[in-house]
């Protein structure tokens, strides 16, 4: 784990207090990645689901945790869903690297398409999900 570098990460989102709300998306994208079998199905599914609405619905971190919230209301109990091998090329230890500002924020958008892409057995799964759950299709 690497929460020392996370929450580092998180000082710079949550100080940016940008409308698009990147915090959410470094947020979903370090869940998954540092998922175990101990973490929480919940944690696992909405941090999927952040990353899929993000990635392939265009929704902000915003939006994302308002999607989050409408989850959370109309379910209790979430899949457990596989946990791959391989969690991305691009680790919290990359981004923090990167210069506060513009190159920072594209590590971070980075990071998350390389967390989303290796856990695409699970994409469709997660799809399913929210357009059961919130009609996203």
């Amino acid at each position: 784990m690497h929460q020392e570098l996370f929450d580092q990460l998180c000082f710079y989102t949550m100080n940016l207090r940008d409308p698009c709300f990147i915090h959410q998306h470094a947020v979903d994208a370090y869940a998954v990645q540092e998922a175990d079998e101990n973490t929480k199905p919940i944690a696992v599914v909405f941090g999927l689901a952040g990353l899929y609405l993000y990635l392939e619905k265009g929704f902000t971190g915003r939006q994302v945790q308002q999607a989050h919230m409408q989850m959370a209301k109309l379910r209790r109990s979430w899949p457990r869903l596989q946990l791959p091998t391989e969690r991305g090329a691009i680790t919290i230890v990359d981004v923090i690297k990167a210069e506060p500002g513009d190159a920072l924020d594209l590590a971070i958008h980075e990071w998350c398409v390389a967390v989303w892409n290796a856990y695409c057995a699970s994409r469709d799964e997660i799809a399913e999900l929210l357009k059961t759950l919130l009609d996203i299709r």
